[in-house]
């Protein structure tokens, strides 16, 4: 029960983080990515210290890792990117891209369900916080789509490849799979960003303040994302880790221009050649579920949907044994 307890903070920690970044187009200029020829040793960090801090805070968070884990940091065309194994060695493949300003710690409370059957990937996004570095400019989908690419081929994980993503990481995997749907084998889409439906005006306004660096602008936006986390009293000495957390990447990180997530068109939503599945919680706040849900019975029926009751955008925290079934369920043959 404490190491359950332990998961669901760090996790519910890294959550904060999840969105918040997506609002720096709105509010960030096009100059602020680094120069590429002239990366200081600590990049992407605002600074030596800030790294050592921030590095030294996740391998804390680390040991958490309930299961058996090796890790590596994988060389691609766009960077160093770190990555965490756990499963058997002969175990079917199946990675994990985790949700905006989030790493491979995003799926503590789902690991050890999922990895007893299957070889996990779980990655750091090359753009965004964790182990992995970038060296090369990112700024459009294709440069996502191309790193992930790379990735695959690095890990020899050959083309009959299980790809689950939550949140930003939902919406990637959906980018791949229009591009390279022979390589997977099977998707799952955990409330993917825009993807099905596009942000609401009133997710904007919420989140650009929760970028000033303070806590009461982040335990509003938390309350708001995180509306089922907060019920009880576990729920809330679980917000308070979450939002010291936030706090520590928000200072570690320097910002960054994001690549937006888009909308797939209907023609898109049709084209997906890759059995899929869907899942979003009834609560959900970055659009709404059921509109989701009818979009793509209407377009897309062939994608396997999901409401998770009693949860939102924290449905792999809140009702984690509930996401790891389907999730297991849909991925067998």
């Amino acid at each position: 029960m404490i190491e359950q307890q332990q998961s669901l903070r760090h996790n519910s920690a890294i959550s904060i983080l999840a969105l918040i970044t997506l609002a720096l187009s709105l509010v960030c200029c096009t100059g602020c990515s680094p120069k590429m020829d002239r990366l200081p040793a600590h990049h992407p960090f605002k600074s030596a210290c800030a790294k050592k801090h921030y590095l030294h805070h996740y391998d804390q968070r680390a040991e958490s890792w309930p299961v058996p884990a090796d890790t590596m940091i994988v060389p691609t065309t766009y960077g160093k990117t770190f990555v965490r194994v756990s499963g058997p060695a002969a175990g079917p493949p199946l990675v994990l891209l985790p949700s905006t300003s989030a790493n491979t710690l995003i799926w503590l409370p789902n690991i050890a369900a999922l990895s007893r059957t299957y070889r996990v990937y779980a990655i750091d996004n090359i753009y965004d916080f964790g182990r992995s570095v970038y060296t090369k400019e990112i700024t459009v989908p294709a440069d996502l789509i191309n790193w992930l690419d790379d990735l695959f081929t690095q890990l020899e994980l050959g083309d009959s490849i299980n790809l689950m993503g939550l949140s930003y990481g939902g919406w990637l995997t959906s980018q791949y799979a229009l591009n390279h749907p022979e390589r997977l084998r099977k998707i799952v889409l955990l409330a993917p960003v825009a993807t099905v439906h596009q942000l609401p005006g009133e997710w904007a306004w919420r989140a650009i303040p929760a970028l000033i660096p303070h806590r009461y602008f982040l335990r509003n936006f938390s309350n708001w994302m995180f509306t089922d986390l907060p019920l009880t009293e576990e729920g809330q000495a679980l917000a308070e880790v979450m939002l010291e957390d936030a706090w520590q990447g928000m200072r570690a990180f320097k910002l960054k221009m994001p690549v937006n997530p888009t909308v797939l068109s209907d023609d898109e939503l049709t084209g997906l050649q890759v059995p899929a599945l869907f899942l979003v919680g009834e609560n959900e706040v970055i659009y709404p579920a059921n509109a989701a849900l009818e979009r793509l019975e209407r377009v897309a029926p062939r994608i396997e949907t999901s409401l998770i009751p009693d949860a939102g955008h924290d449905l792999t925290i809140v009702q984690a044994d509930m996401v790891n079934q389907l999730v297991l369920e849909f991925l067998k043959d």
